[in-house]
């Protein structure tokens, strides 16, 4: 692998310009844009997941976005395996790949490798989405407590879907997450092989940004794609049903929110999202390499940061 085919990888918190950039990028490098996002994937969210748009996407090749169902499993094996096809794709049409989203634990496992942890039987699944209906992620949060503590200590307590997922892991295969992980094998993309970007963003800058695209999102139709997904019913525990926006616009949908609460509410969710996201991405990424997305990047850094290995 030389400078002008290794991965260029663009992390960030939501609302934090990762898609612009990896445009810029694409079109200085012949790149191809591959999702890092785990809602971005579904079909089911274009607006709500603020996915690239048309415009955008006739830009630079766009892969993994929208190729989902709403119904589906999708975990981070299969965004994994679904890389290593872009990947090799990428190197046989002669593009350069740039991997964007904000989604850390597929990084961290394109990086770093990725635990061969056995499928989850559905009767066990059941049982997880049981339990999170009934108690929610304090009934994971007790249980791990007593049986798994090394594997829960390094979990954010504020992830149902995380805890969930450890949950279930120890309930399939009878051995606790983090020992599956301590048998990870090598990863996909060696962290020094790649352009390692993170765009560390201001709180408050962050907060506006978040605010605007919010209410744009209401304008470009985020309302009817709630509309449009709760046609058949709607499974609030689905992995699809987890972006951000969707259960409370679903509130108002079933007359438990007014509208102007309900888009306050999303946007409040938005924003402590992205706060967990900028702590994550600052402890588990202090060694790429960070961007103020506040600040202009001219063209000539472009070059340069798409030329110099992180």
């Amino acid at each position: 692998m030389t400078q002008s085919d290794a991965p260029i990888l663009i992390a960030g918190p939501t609302a934090s310009g990762k898609s612009a950039l990896a445009l810029r990028l694409a079109a200085l490098t012949n790149g191809c844009v591959i999702n890092a996002d785990a809602l971005q994937v579904y079909d089911c969210w274009s607006v709500l997941s603020a996915r690239p748009d048309k415009t955008e996407m006739a830009q630079a090749p766009h892969w993994l976005y929208g190729h989902i169902g709403k119904y589906d499993s999708y975990s981070t094996g299969h965004w994994l395996r679904d890389v290593e096809s872009c990947l090799q794709k990428a190197r046989a049409q002669g593009l350069r790949p740039i991997i964007v989203g904000g989604t850390g634990l597929y990084f961290g496992a394109l990086t770093q490798g990725l635990a061969p942890i056995p499928p989850v039987p559905e009767a066990i699944r059941a049982a997880g989405n049981a339990l999170r209906e009934q108690s929610g992620k304090e009934g994971f949060i007790a249980e791990l407590t007593a049986e798994d503590p090394e594997t829960l200590a390094g979990l954010d307590a504020n992830n149902p879907a995380r805890l969930q997922r450890a949950w279930e892991v120890l309930r399939a295969t009878g051995k606790g997450l983090s020992r599956w992980q301590a048998d990870t094998p090598p990863p996909l993309v060696a962290p020094h092989r790649a352009v390692r970007l993170h765009l560390d963003a201001d709180r408050d800058w962050l907060a506006e940004r978040i605010g605007r695209r919010f209410d744009q999102m209401m304008e470009l139709g985020a309302l009817e794609e709630v509309k449009a997904y709760v046609a058949d019913g709607w499974d609030g525990t689905l992995p699809s049903a987890q972006a951000i926006g969707a259960k409370e616009l679903v509130a108002h949908l079933h007359q438990e929110l007014d509208l102007p609460s309900a888009i306050e509410s999303a946007k409040i969710q938005t924003r402590q999202y992205a706060k967990r996201q900028r702590t994550w991405f600052r402890k588990r990424m202090a060694d790429w390499t960070p961007l103020d997305p506040q600040k202009e990047i001219t063209e000539q850094a472009l070059v340069k940061i798409a030329s110099t290995f992180s």
